[in-house]
């Protein structure tokens, strides 16, 4: 009889892992903490046509790219004069399930029906779950969606009610559980149990899926401008969006593209909190994700995290949650599309980014996502509002995460925070740091170090001995 304890279950997480994704992690690492990572990314053996091939089978990928020309007006007159950068947007909402995530998904529904297994399983609480569901719908495969949902009063957060509904539509079985470790160990059991494959949003299929993003807003641009864009802004949240499209625009040859990650200021909200679960009104794409995924990598469901931003990253901002929901508000209102947060949160920091870069200048948006019942702003600052939040308009300074939500009055108030990359880098290696001293780490772990977070071999060093 299989120990299902709580402690039994994580004993065997590994072993677990192993076979629900069908790749020996271990292949990949030498030294102390080093890992191949290009190896296990080229262990995918997809070629970016074969992937683009695999998605298009699934009704995924080849989405249009719009110049928000109304928005790119408002910005220039809210600008210096010569200022004000074109303002381009990546349609991703035109995928099966309305988001980029069904290309992390087609790859990896992909490879689990073609190695034989019955069914896929992921952990998520938003639009993943959706796109894998739909995959599995349009391969034959079953699929069940773990879902963090509500706190301990069993009150549930609007978009991911939302997002749970979209899941079933799908044909998805939906577990819906309460915020805490729970998630994890019941993701492992429901594994075990099945057989199913995990499709993870961390694994090497689900990043590389996200490289025909990239690839394909550097080919976009390049046919309709005759030169790659200056920034792409991505959502941060776990990596894999920033990462992958990274990865996608230096394989079309964008490689001089700066790629600008961007997450809801929700600092101070710890998001395994009970307390703090429902006291935020976005689901993903915050700081309370992007900080812990950019300096823990590893922290994810599987043993090697492929979703790695340190080594793409150029810049990271953040901008509140009210300058969301008001640029939510704007799209709509001048350039007819209506749209999800997640999108519209790297789209609110090129808004802020665009303002301070020359008219000649591109910048582009990597994605919208689909919007429904629960992602409308209405519903979730009512949620808040229930929750104790309170809601004005002003400036949006004034923010206070889990305690104020503040919508801009206008454009000029719109502004994006610099996150500062090297502190961040610092706390990856104090990560490090916590587990191993300098002299105990080989010249194959510190080469394996600058290369994640982008940094010389004797910077690394300095910083190291600095701690």
């Amino acid at each position: 009889m299989r120990d299902l304890s709580y402690e039994g279950v994580m004993a065997r997480k590994n072993e677990i892992m192993k076979d629900a994704v069908g790749i020996d992690y271990s292949v990949f690492e030498y030294g102390k903490i080093a890992f191949d990572y290009e190896k296990m990314m080229d262990n995918v053996a997809y070629s970016i046509e074969e992937m683009q091939k695999i998605q298009k089978e699934t009704k995924v990928g080849n989405t249009p790219l719009f110049e928000l020309k109304n928005i790119t007006k408002l910005v220039r007159k809210y600008s210096e004069p010569g200022k004000g950068a074109r303002i381009f947007i990546k349609d991703e909402a035109a995928n099966a399930s309305g988001s980029f995530k069904a290309r992390r998904a087609a790859i990896s529904v992909y490879h689990a029906q073609k190695n034989g297994y019955e069914g896929v399983i992921a952990a998520t609480s938003g639009n993943y779950g959706a796109a894998v569901a739909s995959q599995a719908a349009q391969r034959g495969l079953k699929c069940i969606i773990v879902q963090e949902v509500y706190d301990s009063s069993k009150k549930g957060q609007p978009e991911i009610i939302e997002k749970a509904r979209k899941c079933e539509a799908f044909g998805a079985e939906v577990i819906q559980l309460t915020v805490g470790p729970e998630l994890f160990y019941t993701f492992l059991k429901v594994i075990e149990e099945t057989g199913f494959f995990n499709a993870s949003l961390y694994t090497p299929f689900g990043i590389a899926g996200v490289e025909t993003l990239g690839y394909e807003i550097a080919n976009q641009v390049m046919k309709m401008e005759g030169r790659y864009p200056d920034i792409v802004v991505a959502t941060h949240a776990g990596g894999g969006n920033l990462t992958g499209t990274a990865r996608g625009l230096i394989k079309a040859g964008a490689t001089d593209c700066k790629m600008v990650g961007a997450s809801v200021d929700l600092y101070g909200l710890h998001m395994a909190s009970d307390k703090d679960f429902n006291r935020k009104s976005f689901t993903t794409g915050h700081t309370g994700f992007g900080i812990p995924f950019a300096t823990k990598p590893d922290r994810a469901d599987v043993p090697r995290n492929a979703a790695r931003v340190l080594r793409y990253m150029d810049k990271y901002v953040t901008i509140t949650q009210g300058e969301v929901f008001f640029v939510t508000e704007m799209l709509a209102k001048l350039e007819g599309i209506e749209r999800g947060p997640t999108g519209n949160t790297s789209l609110a920091a090129a808004i802020a980014l665009a303002k301070d870069m020359n008219q000649d200048k591109i910048i582009v948006v990597q994605e919208t996502e689909y919007t429904g019942a629960g992602k409308h702003p209405m519903p979730q600052l009512t949620f808040a509002r229930n929750n104790g939040i309170e809601v004005s308009r002003g400036n949006p300074e004034g923010n206070i995460p889990g305690k104020t939500i503040v919508i801009p009055t206008s454009l000029a108030q719109v502004s994006a925070k610099d996150v500062d990359l090297m502190k961040l880098k610092t706390t990856y290696l104090k990560n490090i740091a916590n587990d191993y001293k300098l002299d105990e780490l080989g010249t194959e772990d510190i080469k394996f170090i600058s290369e994640e977070i982008k940094l010389p071999v004797e910077k690394v060093i300095e910083i190291y001995r600095n701690l």
